[in-house]
């Protein structure tokens, strides 16, 4: 229905009916909110006032009528415009308590934090920010009004609710501030970093169906600015860093583009305005944001197909923010170092968690990481294995240029310390273990003493290593509480090293349909091997890949999560979504795990309950680095080259891609022979000149994907069907490739 509704009015100095006309959309009288008080005040200008419920006629009866997002009412020569303004409702609670709306004292949407923290730690420093220009701290009670000056000053620029604004920035305070401005002024974001490709970045853009873009800096924008521009269409452009004259102006034609400060200014004038002149606050109609809203999309990794948007909920985020506290119970004036992206799921809601408790954040760099940890001596970090991987092979390289004396007694002290720590384990009943059987309570007791005994011995040992040894290296690189790992497997080696001399790290497992965290090693059970218990109201279960069978403590298959953090699907796609969520709201992860069995005896007592994660049964492989590939892109394009034929990449948790390559031998040696790698009578090629081939045809028709492929690995026979390693439709099992060659991929990656 579209056009204008006559609705009689009750006068208020007489019993005569006059006219109002109020201009109504189609999709405006399909909302059903009543709104009653905002009607009274639309009609208070006029000389009548309004019953407290409208009613338009219908047939033979009366119906109510839905309030507009925008409602124009007419009556005599005054027209009054009336928009409806979204807030966090405990966040902007003033303002929504003064419209009649019942505001929240408790959090309903994730912007609602910022108001308690403010309140508890005002003038706690929030944020170190020192490689921007202009470098910045800010305290709590400024990071809550910098947040509501940007979210305002969207609003005064015509951003509206359920609007999405596409924020492809990296690592700040103002992506912070950004992020939760968009967020609170009932908008969603979406996210993206600076180092996608401009093709994924614009079909993100147009998928998400963005109507503005924030960017980064200047060099972000020029670089996107002539594909953006001419295929997609924006409203309007916020630079969060840098100058505007530095931008493209060529193709900036019609556009307007605003700084961080102006919408910042903006924002701070028209709050001055509200909160100082009531009348101006009755120009809308106030809103809280639901729960059940959508906060953000953030699109998975896509090197093949169309990045998949997940649509997280302020509930969602709410979940994390919530019970992220039982693995890292941060206390106000603890320090974090901040390096992964922001926009990442699992850094953004460990950074949202953490300013709930009064810490202080201090961003870095990958190239400053060394320098910030031993400058800044953070309590926590959090970070992707490849951090704790390069931490760990900086103090060995340091340990193997020491003198020999200094380099016997540190490999000593880290022999004996590993030998502790493992006793440990055993008689803190933390061994992990599948064996659901359980020992007798006389062997458990006996392998205790045996323990508890070797370790007593070695204890003094492993106490002097930490005053000579360890605790320069404690004094380097800072953690004193913890290191949270996630994003990837933590190396085994690692994760013992760091046990040894005493830096707690806390490996944990999550996906960015979960917000992303969904289980972690707690300090009080930091069981190794392992990613922890669940978090709270968190349930997975084991089931088997074939018949979808719940499978029993110990035993290996699919796992599947539920819980609140769970995503609400994937934007504008189905079918996926059906697909990763069953009706009973069970997200299959792709992963293949176990559940430890409980022992109440043994060396074992206290792992029960913990997953165990074991590869993965889809394609999609993850680099110590935290990024998400997809082989197939790879493989298809190597399969180009005549020389292969059959190719698998792998390697699941390792900073590099590897390949196993089945090769073409005749093809392989007449290319030697023609580029006179071998005389021109050999009947044979080495697999030394093999490799180097190989690595050529590699580097050639693999230079435009995402990612390359570093070591390979040679095999005479070809997968075949009989021989158990493709299926019957002729596809590789690459997990059973894997597992047939998992000793020569060892050596591989050595």
């Amino acid at each position: 229905m579209s056009g204008a509704v006559t609705i009689p009015l009750l006068t208020a100095s007489s019993s005569t009916n006059r006219m109002a006309t109020i201009a109504l959309s189609a999709n405006l009288l399909s909302n059903t909110c009543d709104r009653p008080h905002a009607l009274q005040f639309l009609f208070s200008n006029c000389r009548f006032s309004a019953p407290n419920i409208l009613h338009r006629r219908h047939g033979q009866g009366l119906s109510r009528i839905p309030l507009s997002r925008r409602s124009r009412v007419f009556c005599e020569s005054e027209t009054v415009e009336v928009q409806i303004r979204r807030c966090s409702p405990f966040l902007e609670s003033a303002l929504l308590s003064g419209d009649g709306v019942l505001a929240s004292g408790e959090w309903k949407a994730v912007p609602d934090i910022w108001r308690s923290s403010a309140e508890r730690y005002g003038d706690r420093v929030a944020l170190v920010d020192p490689y921007h220009d202009p470098p910045t701290n800010m305290t709590y009670k400024q990071l809550e009004q910098e947040i509501l000056n940007f979210s305002e000053g969207l609003r005064v620029i015509g951003v509206k609710p359920d609007e999405k604004l596409a924020l492809f920035a990296d690592n700040s305070c103002r992506w912070l501030v950004a992020d939760q401005g968009i967020m609170a002024s009932g908008a969603i974001n979406v996210v993206r970093g600076s180092r996608s490709s401009v093709e994924e970045l614009l079909q993100i853009y147009n998928h998400s169906e963005s109507v503005a873009l924030a960017v980064d800096t200047p060099e972000l924008f020029n670089q996107i600015a002539k594909t953006f521009c001419s295929r997609a269409d924006i409203r309007f452009v916020i630079l969060l860093w840098g100058e505007k004259s530095c931008m493209a102006s060529e193709v900036l034609e019609g556009i307007p583009v605003f700084n961080y400060e102006e919408i910042i200014d903006l924002g701070q004038e028209n709050r001055r305005a509200l909160l100082d002149f009531p009348d101006t606050r009755q120009r809308y109609i106030y809103e809280p944001i639901t729960s059940d809203a959508i906060a953000t999309l953030v699109y998975t990794s896509g090197t093949t197909g169309n990045p998949k948007g997940v649509m997280l909920t302020h509930a969602n985020l709410l979940h994390q923010i919530r019970n992220l506290w039982d693995i890292v119970p941060a206390e106000a004036g603890d320090r974090f170092l901040s390096m992964l992206p922001s926009w990442h799921a699992y850094e953004r809601a460990c950074e949202y968690f953490i300013f709930t408790n009064g810490i202080e954040q201090v961003y870095t760099t990958v190239r400053n990481l060394k320098e910030d940890l031993n400058r800044y001596q953070p309590h926590y970090i959090i970070a992707v294995p490849l951090v704790y991987e390069t931490l760990y092979r900086g103090i060995q390289k340091q340990i193997s240029t020491s003198s020999t004396v200094r380099k016997l007694v540190a490999l000593t002290f880290i022999k004996i310390s590993l030998a502790y720590m493992e006793l440990k384990r055993v008689y803190e009943g933390k061994y992990l273990t599948m064996n659901q059987k359980q020992h007798s309570y006389l062997v458990a007791m006996l392998d205790w003493l045996w323990a508890r005994s070797i370790a007593a011995i070695l204890w003094p040992v492993h106490m002097l290593a930490k005053k000579l040894v360890y605790s320069k290296i404690h004094s380097a690189i800072g953690i004193s509480k913890a290191g949270v790992s996630g994003g990837g497997s933590l190396p085994l080696h690692v994760d013992r090293f760091f046990e040894a001399i005493g830096v707690k790290v806390q490996n944990g497992y999550g996906l960015t349909e979960c917000s992303p965290v969904v289980a972690a090693r707690r300090p009080n059970c930091n069981v190794l091997g392992s990613i922890g218990h669940p978090l709270p109201h968190t349930e997975f279960k084991i089931v088997d890949s074939e018949t979808n069978e719940v499978l029993p403590p110990g035993s290996k298959g699919i796992v599947k999560i539920r819980g609140p953090q769970v995503m609400k699907g994937y934007y504008k796609n189905p079918l996926a979504t059906k697909q990763a969520l069953d009706e009973d709201g069970w997200l299959s992860t792709g992963d293949i795990g176990w559940i430890a069995p409980h022992h109440s005896a043994g060396r074992s007592r206290h792992c029960g309950g913990v997953v165990v994660l074991d590869g993965r049964a889809k394609d999609t492989i993850v680099l110590l680095t935290g990024e998400n590939v997809e082989p197939s892109e790879l493989e298809e394009a190597a399969m180009r080259s005549s020389l292969i034929q059959q190719i698998v990449v792998i390697r699941q948790d390792q900073r590099r891609l590897g390949a196993i390559i089945v090769p073409n031998k005749e093809d392989i040696l007449v290319a030697a022979k023609k580029l006179a790698v071998v005389d021109a009578g050999a009947s044979e090629l080495s697999k030394e000149k093999m490799t180097g081939l190989l690595y050529e045809e590699l580097r050639t028709w693999t230079s435009e994907c995402s990612f390359q492929i570093g070591p390979i690995l040679i095999v005479d026979e070809p997968f075949t069907i009989d021989g158990g390693l493709m299926t019957p439709t002729m596809k590789i099992r690459r997990d059973k490739v894997v597992a047939q060659y998992h000793e020569q991929i060892a050596n591989l990656y050595k």
